[in-house]
């Protein structure tokens, strides 16, 4: 019993190191950072909540929020469209569907600074090949997707709901194979409407996945980064600076470490109380799956 015990503490050690060495101690080192006044290569000290009553004054940061919502919000809502539009149609045995579906799903697999750089090339404003099909198309002149300001912000949200959109696909597509087909006979007895059945049968017995895939999909685009960083660099002026665009600025750009840390922890905090109220809210919708 002892050995059985020993063997399962060492197999179990490497997963409990890792946790620990880059989950709990970054977020207390980052907390007890977040309390101090410090900058990199200078002196520091203790000022407890000053950097967080900070946050609640800085100007800048109500605007950073501003686009982060637009851009989850949005985003969000665009990805779950495209992921449950795809995994209807491609749920249905066509010709050469497992092709299709590996191509689909190539986006989430490549690195966001690779999808980034890639995005800069296809929206070019004066050789890129999307303007120059709307050219093509009849457009008077080229779109400016990353000079002007509201349009940079639509670019950035096609870029990131385009990687998103198959992770959104393969969960409700895994969801839609889990129906039992009786319930699809049983229904087309009634209705021949493919879009009634999609609506009174497949919508509520994917919604747990659904509304799971919304909430990881919320929390992960209020965090988006690379794709600003690398397709915009924030701009046209700070157009599309995101609050971890502003996080990375304060901590890594200006070395404002206190003030970076206690930006962190805010966002930490309220996609922890997000995450709550939604498994709360949800709580009996999944007992009953």
């Amino acid at each position: 019993m002892l050995w059985k015990r020993g063997t399962g503490l060492v197999v179990l050690f490497p997963a409990v190191a890792w946790i620990l060495c880059f989950t709990l101690f970054p977020l207390v080192y980052a907390a007890w950072v977040s309390l101090q006044s410090m900058r990199m290569g200078g002196p520091s000290r203790f000022v407890w909540f000053q950097n967080y009553y900070r946050i609640l004054t800085d100007g800048r940061v109500y605007d950073v929020l501003l686009t982060s919502m637009f851009l989850s919000i949005f985003g969000v809502l665009l990805t779950l469209v495209l992921g449950v539009g795809m995994a209807w149609l491609f749920s249905r045995e066509i010709r050469g569907i497992r092709v299709l579906r590996t191509l689909l799903t190539m986006p989430l697999f490549t690195a966001p600074v690779a999808i980034a750089f890639a995005s800069i090339a296809l929206f070019n404003e004066t050789d890129g090949p999307i303007n120059n099909i709307l050219l093509g198309l009849g457009f008077s002149q080229p779109v400016l997707w990353l000079s002007n300001p509201y349009l940079a912000k639509i670019t950035v949200l096609l870029v990131d709901s385009w990687q998103w959109t198959p992770f959104v696909f393969i969960i409700v597509l895994a969801a839609m194979q889990g129906i039992p087909e009786d319930l699809y006979e049983a229904a087309r007895i009634e209705t021949k409407s493919e879009l009634a059945i999609f609506r009174r049968v497949t919508l509520p017995l994917i919604m747990p996945a659904l509304s799971t895939v919304a909430i990881l999909r919320l929390v992960e685009t209020f965090k988006i980064l690379d794709v600003p960083i690398n397709l915009t660099a924030g701009g046209p002026g700070s157009a599309t600076q995101t609050y971890s665009y502003y996080t990375y600025v304060v901590g890594l750009k200006n070395f404002n470490l206190g003030y970076g840390a206690a930006l962190s922890w805010a966002l930490v905090l309220v996609c922890a109380v997000l995450a709550s109220i939604f498994f709360s809210l949800n709580k009996k919708r999944y007992e009953e799956v």
